[in-house]
């Protein structure tokens, strides 16, 4: 699943900045990451809670 997201969040950077370099709508990317980065701790947060431990598997 990991991989997936990471595939995903990969194409949809790069339709957003096509779609920007193409002028069908503008971005102000700095005004936006002032704005939302505590978003990303956030995410970050979550996604290390769902991780699964790797000292809690036995063989």
């Amino acid at each position: 699943m990991k991989g997936n997201f990471a595939a995903i969040a990969l194409i949809a950077i790069g339709a957003i900045a096509l779609a920007v370099n193409l002028d069908l709508f503008e971005l102000d990317l700095v005004g936006l990451i002032k704005k939302w980065w505590p978003l990303v701790l956030i995410a970050l947060g979550i996604g290390l809670f769902f991780t699964p431990d790797e000292g809690g598997k036995h063989s």
